[in-house]
């Protein structure tokens, strides 16, 4: 006779692709979490690794002490299919969901349970911090572009969340499992896949909340901090996130209708080109970047809706 699996309140979720030397440091990071008053899993979803993970997931030493730990394959390539198997496979009431290339503050999850205590939202989200891991923080990236690098901040003041604008980001977030069978599941048409720099799917799920009517707590004391790795830190980087989200948008909103830009895509295409010159010229080369970003959206919204 097998014993039953004993109940957890909380799943802690990482989905992982190809990034044992950055997921080293995460699981590390699990050994100083404070514990929750109620008991939590750890549940790591493999999608589809080639590299060192499975070598380095099959060890124990990882494992948080008198914490339950599972690792899961899914071979559908794509953050969005590991986030729904994570949905699939979890056995706590609430799952919670963070990168593989991150570090929990260590009262992280105390900041959560005492959120889903005194709120019980249908979600949450949590603040998100950069840490330049490996390499200084270059002159031209500016407070405006931190975003870009996954940083969250709606306040010092915990708040419901309630308008599109606010989005919380799955590099700390939170859902009553529940909540997935009334708005449907990650979109898996969105989000990265592979090496492919694009996203978008923890937007799409919070608006379908908000959309649906669900409660959504933002609670700033429960803190990840992204830890940015060199390779990021170009400005090709940031080109290339807006070009490929420009081509996915334009790709989606020409739908069946014809392949030929609408005008006035050229003429926001014109737009932002004049305007990145202007601020090029008149502040310098470091203080340009988010107008060249804007120009690599609409090149490539204007190839997304001519050719995808």
């Amino acid at each position: 006779m097998t014993n039953p699996t004993p109940p957890v309140a909380y799943t802690l979720a990482i989905c992982t692709h190809n990034h044992a030397d950055r997921l080293r440091k995460t699981l590390d990071g699990l050994q100083n979490l404070n514990h929750p008053q109620q008991a939590w899993e750890v549940l790591i979803v493999d999608n589809n690794s080639s590299d060192g993970t499975s070598e380095l997931l099959a060890k124990d030493e990882w494992h948080p002490v008198n914490v339950p730990t599972r690792v899961v394959f899914e071979g559908r390539l794509g953050i969005s299919h590991a986030r729904n198997r994570a949905v699939t496979e979890a056995r706590g009431d609430y799952l919670f969901f963070m990168d593989d290339d991150e570090t929990p503050d260590a009262n992280w999850l105390i900041a959560f349970e005492k959120a889903i205590e005194q709120w019980r939202p249908d979600a949450l989200g949590g603040r998100i911090e950069v840490m330049f891991e490996d390499a200084s923080r270059p002159s031209w990236l500016q407070d405006e572009l931190l975003g870009f690098l996954g940083r969250l901040d709606h306040g010092p003041e915990p708040a419901p969340l309630t308008t599109p604008e606010t989005p919380t980001y799955t590099g700390n977030s939170g859902f009553h499992r529940a909540i997935f069978d009334h708005i449907g599941l990650f979109d898996a048409s969105l989000g990265r896949k592979g090496n492919a720099n694009s996203g978008g799917e923890d937007v799409d799920i919070y608006r379908r909340l908000v959309a649906a009517g669900h409660s959504v707590q933002w609670v700033p004391n429960a803190i990840i901090y992204h830890r940015i790795q060199a390779s990021k830190l170009r400005k090709s980087y940031f080109y290339d996130l807006h070009y490929r989200q420009g081509r996915m948008e334009g790709r989606i909103n020409r739908g069946d209708g014809s392949r030929l830009p609408r005008p006035y895509l050229i003429v926001q295409l014109g737009r932002a080109i004049k305007g990145a010159f202007e601020v090029r010229m008149r502040q310098g080369k470091s203080h340009s970047v988010r107008k060249e970003m804007n120009v690599a959206y609409f090149i490539g919204y204007i190839l997304g809706w001519m050719f995808d």
